[in-house]
């Protein structure tokens, strides 16, 4: 439920606040001419997407599918939406050519050892458009860091931000080149300056509830990025973590020769590992320490040799 405040800025936008795995939706309504969703959330749950967007649309078609970047959380339910609904699906340009021809290689379903069925894209959208949806224009701007390609979306005449994983309302997600030792923390710092040039009254983020405190985001934001800055191998351990915890949501228990076997087919996580200097000597070894740590903080759970995510 929006605050009253709010329903101004959101009068013709249905936000699909949803839970992990899977990203938020939004529905922007068209006015006769057809709705646009921003994001499919995961594979997992693509059939409850499919019935949300469904009963958010009412009669209303959807005419298009966009997706802020091509991660399993943002565009698992890519293919049932299509399938269901058969609508273009628009995708950053950047990775326009690797989703056409599933190059997983230059994907990261792969690298990641994360789920996503295969779509097909129709078109691309870069940094620089507009999408126009009802009397609305949406503003297209680049914001790397997350992602290399990943894209926001700006209303000015409502102040109104879709910002994905650039900005949460503590924090932001994890910045994944730099886990492969590009720099990426610069272009988090250039996205956060981004957004507060914009001047937005209210934040739709990829995960959790829309919130209207920009600047007091913005500042935990920072403090976050300086931490990672001044201890890298700080970021890398909480990416650690988190793959390790995203996988168990993916595939709620797993005994762990598989867990084992499941480090070693993710070259995400073997870059982390030698990222942090390759403790406790080997991946496996590493990889049940992280899950330990996450069964003792009450994230996950162990049972004799079975791992299960924590209800």
């Amino acid at each position: 439920m929006l605050p009253s405040n709010a329903r101004a800025a959101f009068q013709d936008l249905t936000v699909l606040e949803r839970g992990w795995l899977s990203s938020n939706n939004i529905v922007l309504h068209g006015d006769g001419g057809g709705a646009v969703l921003i994001d499919s959330s995961h594979c997992l749950h693509a059939q409850q997407t499919v019935a949300l967007v469904s009963h958010a649309l009412g009669a209303e078609p959807l005419a298009r599918l966009v997706n802020t970047h091509l991660h399993s959380d943002h565009c698992g339910g890519n293919a049932a939406i299509q399938q269901h609904w058969a609508c273009p699906i628009s995708v950053p340009v950047g990775q326009f050519e690797a989703a056409r021809h599933w190059r997983e290689e230059d994907l990261s379903f792969l690298a990641t050892g994360q789920q996503c069925e295969r779509f097909v894209p129709h078109d691309s959208i870069e940094a620089g458009d507009v999408i126009r949806v009802g009397q609305r224009a949406w503003q297209v701007l680049a914001s790397p860091g997350h992602d290399p390609h990943s894209l926001i979306l700006f209303d000015p005449t409502h102040g109104v931000l879709i910002s994905a994983d650039a900005l949460w309302e503590n924090g932001f997600g994890v910045a994944f080149p730099e886990l492969d030792g590009e720099d990426a923390f610069s272009g988090v710092a250039q996205t956060l300056d981004l957004i507060e040039s914009l001047d937005a009254q209210w934040c739709i983020p990829g995960h959790g509830a829309a919130f209207s405190d920009l600047p007091g985001a913005l500042a935990r934001a920072r403090q976050r990025l300086a931490g990672f800055v001044a201890e890298p191998q700080r970021h890398a351990r909480h990416a650690a973590r988190l793959l390790v915890k995203y996988h168990l949501m993916e595939v709620q228990r797993e005994p762990l020769p598989a867990f084992a076997a499941w480090l070693e087919s993710s070259p995400t996580f073997k870059a982390t590992w030698h990222l942090l200097g390759c403790p406790q000597g080997s991946l496996a070894a590493f990889g049940l320490s992280t899950a330990k740590d996450l069964v003792g903080s009450g994230a996950l759970q162990l049972q004799g040799d079975v791992l299960s995510d924590a209800p």
